[in-house]
């Protein structure tokens, strides 16, 4: 490959590695399987980032800026709480049944990084970020349609991402379609409840 410069080649290694660890797991991410993915050399790698933990951490970022981007621009301009609430929930949910490889992977990082020193700091912005997100969407729909909040946005948004990530583990080892949107409902409406 031509010369190509960090800037340049650091999204092409993050989006190597979702490819690779999204197919065949983090075990598999070496940052000298991961060059390979883009057909650079290892050191490619090494310069870009300098340690597997900080491309790890790029790809959890990436990861984590792609689902709420898409979870963002579904946010209805003019709907009641509720609907809100259901049409966020619901885009949230579709990334679950159109991305499972990326959801898969994000959930390896994680548990990864919880024993993993250099990366625990990556999860707990990973996290933290999630939960800003879904408080800032919390507390605008509140503030938009007048909505008096029973709970702190925040609370709320801890419970929701609670029940949602565990649906999503269970989406992922175990699928069940009917009990799945079951279950979703009921989680909706248990946060409509404490909202």
């Amino acid at each position: 490959m031509a010369h190509v410069s960090a800037a340049e080649r650091r999204p092409q290694l993050i989006k190597a590695a979702i490819a690779l660890m999204a197919r065949e797991g983090v075990a598999a991410g070496s940052t000298r399987a991961i060059a390979t993915e883009l057909g650079v050399a290892q050191a490619t790698v090494h310069y870009t980032f300098g340690t597997k933990e900080e491309l790890y951490r790029a790809v959890m970022e990436q990861l984590t800026h792609d689902l709420i981007t898409q979870v963002t621009q579904a946010a209805p301009p003019d709907a009641s709480f509720e609907e809100t609430i259901v049409t966020l929930t619901e885009a949230l949910w579709r990334t679950v049944l159109e991305q499972p490889a990326s959801h898969q992977l994000l959930t390896e990082l994680s548990m990864f990084a919880m024993r993993t020193p250099h990366l625990k700091e990556a999860l707990q912005s990973h996290y933290s970020e999630v939960l800003a997100v879904t408080t800032k969407l919390v507390d605008q729909a509140a503030e938009r349609t007048g909505h008096q909040l029973g709970q702190p946005a925040e609370t709320i948004a801890r419970f929701f991402l609670a029940g949602f990530d565990g649906l999503t583990m269970q989406h992922l080892s175990l699928p069940d379609e009917e009990a799945e949107r079951v279950c979703l409902r009921a989680l909706v409406s248990a946060v409509l409840a404490m909202a």
